[in-house]
């Protein structure tokens, strides 16, 4: 047993030691790569470059539009004033077709809208469908075009807010209004033009190695700042939230940081190849294997044991059973000569009764062994006389009493097996008892279960003892074998398909042995 568990010891460490060095080559591999990244970063230093130009740049053009945004606000507070010359402030509200815009009131109730000129086609072309077969009418088509913008605008309007907030307008004495805004689209080409160009640089620079070197574990290379994904090698991931993906890869390796110059860092997460994630798993699926076959293996030898202890029982019943034969069959001999001669009546009826039990033990070793024959028979009567046969033989010191439900009980078994059960139960109380106390045998029936108790008031069995009562061996007297329980087990449990076990016991106050059969 300790060379196995050497075996199996050795086994698992050369299998973790074989997995730990391919998981070291797979991170020095993207060391190698992560080192090679870094090298060529000068590549895309003047992109980086030109990119943070652009975003100078970018950065006055949403100035500049949050400024016009400022003159159309104070244009239209001045076109609600008396004036002489209206044309500046006409022009002012005319120039500006480039940058979208909402007017509310302070409830951010909707005023009106300029430049959405998109937002209203899309809306027509929604319902123009029903208007145009008939199902609603013009005053419903106006109605509907209204509900439908205004739930569009307070979108936008929440949407918005984010980016830019909104301008307030004193209109005149006690009267505001605010403008929401968004981004013109010179500044959002402007800015996705930028992106493009970025993107692009480094994409053109890591994305191809990445998705064409099939050594190379599955990696993200993204950019620290931003966090874009500038290239993957890593199919089917969510582009727009590669978070999930990325918590999960930072739970099972520690990223690399790259240096990519210009005060530019990209980040590089990478998880283990299925090849590896495959042999993290195999030591424990041999550990698995290794003990299934040590389970097998120790169950077929408990049945080879307890096969052989069988034969064990068997032989040495059958074998008793043949030696107590002749001298039985002299015995008989002998009484019949005794009768003949004219000896008391009564002496040689005793003998006839032991012969007679001494037949009964033949027969019960005899069975042992032998396929159990039962039969449905009333526990009663076989218990009662085998309490009579004990009363004659134990005792006066010791107080018998039986006490069933009922005077029918009846179970399937075989009566003289049972009858010898009840006896090494009794003799054992007996013993227990040192020959002075009382024994109570019970019957009852519950449901399709016959119960018969066993009670003594002898020395009680120790708690840690219970569990081993019945195993060959166990004994508390200072002669025998220990088997008289060993074979009340077998009897019931093999021969009758019951039960029998200590149902409770103390000690110094008794013991209750339970034996359960099939009604």
């Amino acid at each position: 047993m300790g060379f196995a568990t050497l075996l199996v010891a050795a086994s698992l460490w050369f299998s973790f030691g074989i997995v730990s060095k391919v998981q070291d080559r797979e991170v020095d591999r993207i060391q190698q790569w992560a080192n090679a990244v870094e090298r060529k970063s000068e590549l895309v230093k003047l992109t980086n470059q030109t990119f943070d130009e652009l975003r100078t740049a970018l950065m006055q053009l949403k100035e500049r539009d949050r400024q016009k945004v400022e003159l159309w606000s104070m244009a239209i507070a001045e076109i609600n004033k008396p004036l002489d010359d209206y044309s500046l402030v006409l022009n002012i509200l005319q120039s500006n077709k480039e940058i979208p815009l909402i007017l509310t009131d302070m409830g951010e109730n909707v005023v009106s809208s300029h430049n959405l000129e998109n937002l209203d086609s899309a809306i027509m072309r929604e319902i123009h469908a029903d208007f145009d077969a008939g199902t609603i009418k013009k005053e419903q088509f106006d109605e509907r075009f209204k509900r439908m913008k205004n739930d569009s605008l307070r979108r936008f309007i929440s949407f918005w807010r984010r980016d830019h907030e909104p301008l307030e307008i004193h209109l005149y004495e006690g009267v505001k209004q605010k403008v929401f805004y968004f981004d013109s689209i010179y500044y959002k080409t402007q800015k996705l033009k930028a992106l493009e160009l970025r993107g692009d640089s480094l994409l053109e620079s890591f994305s191809n190695e990445l998705i064409t070197n099939e050594y190379l574990v599955p990696v993200m290379f993204i950019d620290k700042s931003s966090r874009e994904v500038i290239g993957t090698n890593m199919a089917g991931y969510d582009s727009a939230n590669p978070s999930a993906l990325i918590d999960r890869m930072v739970l099972e390796n520690d990223s690399i940081v790259v240096d990519l110059g210009s005060n530019a860092q990209g980040v590089i997460y990478y998880e283990h190849s299925p090849e590896l994630t495959q042999m993290k798993y195999f030591p424990f699926v041999q550990f698995l294997i290794i003990g299934l076959f040590i389970l097998i293996a120790y169950l077929g030898f408990s049945t080879f044991r307890k096969a052989e202890q069988d034969q064990v029982w068997v032989g040495m019943a059958k074998e008793t059973a043949h030696q107590l034969g002749t001298p039985i069959s002299s015995l008989m001999a002998w009484n019949e000569i005794l009768e003949s001669q004219g000896v008391d009546k009564s002496i040689t009826s005793e003998i006839d009764t032991d012969i007679e039990r001494l037949s009964k033990v033949t027969d019960r070793f005899s069975k042992i062994g032998s396929a159990s024959v039962l039969h449905e028979e009333n526990v009663v009567d076989v218990l009662r006389g085998a309490m009579d046969y004990l009363r004659k033989r134990i005792s006066d010191k010791v107080d018998f009493s039986f006490n069933p439900d009922r005077e029918e009980i009846y179970a399937l078994l075989n009566p003289s097996l049972l009858e010898w059960v009840v006896e090494n139960l009794v003799k054992n109380a007996v013993d227990a008892m040192d020959g002075s106390g009382s024994v109570a045998v019970s019957i009852h029936q519950k449901e399709e279960d016959v119960i018969i108790d066993i009670a003594d008031t002898g020395k009680g069995i120790p708690p840690n003892k219970i569990k081993t009562v019945f195993q060959p061996g166990y004994t508390t007297k200072q002669r025998g074998w220990g088997l008289g329980l060993s074979l009340v087990k077998r009897i019931i449990e093999d021969f009758h398909k019951g039960k029998v076990y200590v149902l409770k016991s103390e000690v110094n106050s008794g013991t209750t042995f339970r034996v359960v059969l099939r009604a």
